[in-house]
């Protein structure tokens, strides 16, 4: 795997070179090419350093280029926020890592992430910010070095329209696992036409969608192995739950907007906006989507929650929701020394600061690790604390274990396939990319 990435990184530095007259700078929210902060010059010629930051969430982008401008404005650091295309982070990373003017500040998603970016991550165990974290848990450290610092703490699970759940006669207190879940939505499926709806929205398997099942719910059987094991990495899984995940993805596709063989081409945007448009109960996302679903015209507190993911496996009983974090934050060490200093002072800002900390939790909906933290309104964050309260057992996030996102693409093209023609043989596909793949894939990064 690090052969691959630095093969990558080559070519992009390759690209960039040959290209390097046609090149413009651009801090537009998707821009990925060209992009270089400029330092700022203080009285003497003296360098102020300037910040990069390479997003990784195109549901906040909005949020961080206000930060930034608002951070400008009150230091007369130049902050730049480039935000990559849903699905592209990696590949993104990879171009601008091979140009001159890299981001400054860029993230990993755990341990596995961090192993192809190592080399580029400048210690932070000596950092302001690392030393307002809540817990040495939430850093990314090998002996004393700290890479990488967790700066969200994040909950998914079945976001839930609960006003058209009681239109079909139900509340969520009926869905208290699978078997109730089941139930429920081919009810719902079997009433359609008369209900005006359907149980989930399109599970799309386009590149901005594909994500939410190939990693977020395929965490469910890599969550419940590990468990039985005992264990929080393996290089060979083994696929015990694996049926547990082809009967929730059966009742995905069984019992959604559209058609198993259309979800090929769903967007993410067709989700979402089938559930804003009243088209479905469910719609698996997080915490996240929060402010894309309240607001003006759209959704009231009152009108959602979030339930867990019950797969038919584990103690549903006391399930909760799906918490935990793949967002570390790194800094370029490679990065001129002038600029490190302005994005370790730019991130600790954002988390110290009352304009950092407002913006984070209430214009990002974040929780955030650190001591200074605002409590966020995001209703589904108030839920899992809610459930964890009342006893429930969150579900970890293990994906940041998996081997690689050739491993998730494979997985992500047998499940599309398995949609359109959901036969044993296509499951069995899907099996295999799942335990061979993750096999061949842990065996490349060694």
């Amino acid at each position: 795997m690090k052969r691959k990435v630095l093969s990558l990184m080559l070519a992009a530095a390759m690209t960039a070179t040959l290209f390097a007259g046609c090149g413009s700078k651009d801090a537009g929210n998707n821009g990925t090419a060209g992009t270089e902060a400029a330092g700022t010059e203080v009285a003497g010629g003296e360098e102020k350093g300037s910040v990069y930051y390479l997003n990784f969430k195109p549901e906040q982008d909005e949020a961080w280029q206000n930060l930034a401008k608002a951070y400008t404005e009150e230091t007369g650091v130049e902050v730049t926020v480039v935000t990559a295309a849903s699905g592209s982070y990696e590949t993104t990373l990879m171009g601008e890592m091979g140009k001159s003017g890299a981001p400054t500040l860029f993230q990993v998603n755990g341990p596995v992430g961090l192993a192809n970016w190592k080399d580029y991550c400048y210690d932070l165990s000596g950092s302001d910010i690392y030393s307002q974290l809540t817990s040495e848990s939430f850093a990314l450290k090998e002996g004393n070095t700290v890479y990488g610092i967790a700066y969200v703490i994040e909950s998914y699970g079945l976001i839930t329209n609960k006003t058209l759940l009681e239109k079909a006669g139900y509340s969520v207190d009926d869905i208290k696992s699978f078997a109730d879940l089941k139930k429920v939505a081919e009810d719902i499926t079997a009433r359609s036409a008369e209900l005006g709806f359907s149980a989930f929205s399109s599970a799309g398997m386009d590149s901005s969608s594909d994500w939410r099942f190939k990693t977020h719910l395929a965490n469910l059987p890599i969550y419940f192995e590990y468990q039985a094991d005992g264990i929080g990495t393996t290089d060979a899984i083994k696929g015990t739950y694996l049926d547990n995940y082809r009967q929730i993805w059966d009742l995905y596709i069984n019992n959604s907007t559209c058609a198993g063989a259309d979800l090929a081409a769903k967007t993410g945007d067709d989700s979402r906006n089938e559930f804003l448009a009243g088209k479905a109960v469910f719609f698996q996302n997080g915490s996240w989507e929060y402010g894309n679903l309240v607001g003006d015209g759209k959704f009231t507190d009152d009108d959602l929650t979030m339930i867990p993911i019950y797969v038919g496996a584990g103690d549903e009983a006391n399930q909760g929701l799906c918490t935990g974090t793949e967002n570390f934050w790194c800094v370029n060490k490679e990065a001129d020394e002038a600029d490190i200093k302005a994005t370790l002072d730019f991130i600790n800002w954002c988390v110290t600061s009352d304009k950092g900390t407002n913006a984070m939790a209430n214009d990002m909906g974040f929780v955030i690790p650190f001591k200074a933290a605002v409590e966020s309104p995001n209703l589904f964050v108030k839920v899992d604390n809610a459930l964890t309260a009342e006893g429930k057992t969150p579900v970890s996030w293990n994906f940041p274990t998996m081997p690689s996102e050739e491993w998730k693409n494979g997985v992500g093209t047998a499940l599309t396939a398995y949609a359109a023609n959901p036969t044993d043989d296509n499951w069995a596909v899907v099996v295999s990319a799942f335990v061979d793949g993750w096999a061949a894939e842990a065996a490349l990064a060694k």
